[in-house]
């Protein structure tokens, strides 16, 4: 094990020295393709293709690519295998990529212990991936699948607002210390919030395998009841948000922090347009497609500002912290 690792570091002091700009521009692409694998995931299920490769890690037990069979439609069996296939090529290769690229600029060891996550939690989101394929996609299990995904997009957003600050330097609030606190209430929100969606989504009319949907195992309970929940929480979350609004109009907050929040409500009030229309108009299929975009969106801006409610700042000359990073 120790000579693999001696030989990825052989491996990374060959690398260009990245720029900060340049390690940003990687940050993003692992971000948005953990983003992505979620969508894709979104599709495979609305379009009934979840079981269009019956089997893991081959599409059939006799073939890795897919093959012509008369109890699954070919273009079943093209959305599930694409999935995979983003999984793999897109996925795996950010992640990778994040990592070669933050090791070779010798960031601290916080920024390096966030890049090694997405691998190997992409490794495992895999396994998890196919446990759910094994297991005929049970609701339960399709649920954790996507939830993984929520984290490792989370972790991902974290990366990119961190790879941004100097290394060598002091964190500093750049908002009131209140406003922090809210914003992280506010993750405990959008988790349950989450979770209710996932329930939601299991007592829906998607099941994810259209070629035999009587045959999935579906949540038997109330939708009406389970949407008014997760819309609670949803209200819940933006009540909090409107809080965070005025402590950081009230208190010393940085114009990074101001600028984001305003993201995040954009965001938050576009994804809460797409779940009420969605709900009203029988949940079609593109909108719980742009409503899950939509949660990787929510659940990214939220993380990146609480991020930016404590920076990491360059010291100045006399050692106290200097003025936040651009």
């Amino acid at each position: 094990m120790i000579g693999v690792y001696q030989l990825f570091l052989r491996l990374v002091d060959r690398l260009p020295f990245p720029s900060v700009k340049a390690q940003r521009g990687f940050a993003l692409a692992a971000l948005l393709s953990q983003a992505l694998i979620a969508v894709t995931g979104s599709v495979v299920r609305v379009t009934g293709s979840g079981l269009g490769c019956p089997t893991w890690p081959k599409c059939f037990d006799d073939s890795l690519l897919p093959i012509p069979q008369d109890e699954v439609p070919w273009w079943h069996q093209a959305i599930e295998f694409g999935n995979r296939q983003i999984a793999v090529w897109i996925v795996v290769t950010t992640a990778i990529a994040i990592v070669l690229v933050v090791t070779r600029a010798r960031r601290r060891r916080e920024i390096l212990v966030y890049a090694w996550i997405l691998p190997f939690s992409t490794f495992a989101q895999g396994i998890l991936g196919g446990v759910t394929v094994l297991t005929g996609l049970r609701w339960w299990v399709v649920g954790a699948h996507m939830l993984v995904s929520c984290a490792m997009v989370w972790i991902a957003a974290t990366l990119y607002a961190k790879v941004r600050e100097p290394d060598d330097g002091v964190e500093i609030e750049a908002a009131p210390a209140g406003a922090r606190r809210m914003v992280a209430l506010s993750v405990v929100v959008v988790a349950f919030v989450l979770v209710a969606g996932v329930v939601v989504t299991a007592a829906g009319p998607h099941a994810g395998d259209r070629t035999n949907p009587k045959a999935i195992d579906r949540l038997d309970v109330s939708i009406p009841a389970l949407s008014l929940i997760h819309g609670l929480l949803v209200a819940v979350y933006v009540g909090i948000l409107i809080w965070v609004a005025v402590l950081v109009a009230r208190g010393p907050s940085s114009e990074a922090v101001r600028r984001r929040l305003k993201i995040v409500f954009a965001v938050v009030a576009a994804q809460s347009l797409i779940g009420v229309v969605q709900y009203f108009t029988g949940v079609p299929a593109l909108l719980v497609v742009l409503h899950v975009a939509g949660a990787m969106s929510v659940i990214a801006e939220t993380a990146i500002l609480y991020r930016l409610m404590r920076e990491r700042v360059l010291r100045g000359s006399d050692g106290t912290p200097d003025k936040l990073a651009a």
